[in-house]
Formats: structure tokens, C-alpha cells, sequence
């Protein structure tokens, strides 16, 4: 694959390729579209942020008293960082993103390409905060079960997913 053909994969403003007529609202969105594309950036970091560190979070707290000052201080912490920052961010992310993907040039849409994983990965990210939610409600009516080593384990899961993420959107591969 050469650069050329990267390139013009990955930056609608650069295809070298004759376009087709576009309507006023595609031309809207090229025209937006490094707005879009770094505060789709800064939303998928602030999210990435709060995924990293729920789970620590989770860590931290298992190592407390249910009913303690601290494990309260927690749960305090835990509802902040998710409904404060994780969830506006998600929800920014997705939308952005999907205004990204109506974008003419962005996403390649002939089979199964970089987009198709990415998009799965995405999906799984969001089910894995779904499952954090469902964790800090647990930790909220102190009937968590699960050990800390557990909380340490999935801590891991967000970075996997990130890295597909990341992988699949710069270097498409594929």
C-alpha cells in the first residue's frame, strides 16, 4: 500500500482521486471536520482517562471497610468520575465519531477494513464501561464480591482495546 493511497485513505482533504458532486451539508462537514476530529480527540482521552482509573479506583476501595469513612470517600469518587467525566465523554465520543463517519472520505465503506475493528473495539469499550457502572453500583450498596485482584486484571482490558483503537484508526492496516 503506498503512502499516497494511506494518505488519501486517511484525510479527505488530500485524495487525489476526482470527487463527486457533494451536497451543502457534506461540504459543512469537510469543512469542520478538524474541529471535529480533535474534540473527537480530546473526548476519547478524557473517556480513556476515567476508564484507567475507575478500575484503580475499584482497587483502592476493596482494600477498605464497607460502611468506613473511606470506602463512603470512595463510592463519592467513583459516582463523580463516572457520571461526571466518563459518561459526558462517551457519550461525546460516540458522537463525534459518528459525525466523523458521515464525513465523505473518512471511512472507507467497501468490506471488511481497519473501520470494522475499530468500531467493535469501540463497542466493547463501551460495554466494558456498562460493566464498570454495574461494578460502582455494587461497591455503592457494598455488595461487591469481586477481589481486588480482579479490579487489577480489568484494569487491563481498556488498555488492549486502546491500543486496537489507536492502531486501527492511525496505521490502518487494513
Amino acid at each position: 500500500c503506498s503512502v499516497a493511497s494511506r494518505r488519501s485513505r486517511s484525510d479527505p482533504f488530500t485524495s487525489g482521486a476526482a470527487r463527486p458532486a457533494v451536497s451543502d451539508f457534506d461540504l459543512a462537514l469537510l469543512a469542520v471536520y478538524p474541529w471535529t476530529k480533535s474534540f473527537h480527540v480530546i473526548a476519547v482521552i478524557a473517556w480513556m482517562a476515567g476508564v484507567f482509573y475507575l478500575p484503580r479506583l475499584f482497587v483502592y476501595h476493596c482494600g477498605v471497610a464497607r460502611g468506613s469513612s473511606a470506602s463512603e470517600r470512595f463510592k463519592v469518587m467513583e459516582l463523580r468520575l463516572y457520571k461526571q467525566i466518563m459518561v459526558p465523554a462517551m457519550i461525546t465520543t460516540w458522537l463525534l465519531g459518528a459525525v466523523l463517519i458521515w464525513t465523505p472520505g473518512v471511512v472507507d465503506w467497501s468490506g471488511f477494513n481497519w473501520w470494522t475493528v475499530k468500531f467493535a473495539a469501540v463497542i466493547l469499550m463501551t460495554g466494558f464501561q456498562g460493566a464498570m457502572g454495574k461494578w460502582r453500583r455494587q461497591f455503592l450498596e457494598d455488595r461487591n464480591q469481586k477481589s481486588h485482584k480482579f479490579y487489577r486484571v480489568a484494569n487491563e482490558v481498556p488498555t488492549v482495546l486502546l491500543v486496537v483503537i489507536v492502531i486501527m484508526a492511525i496505521a490502518k492496516p487494513f
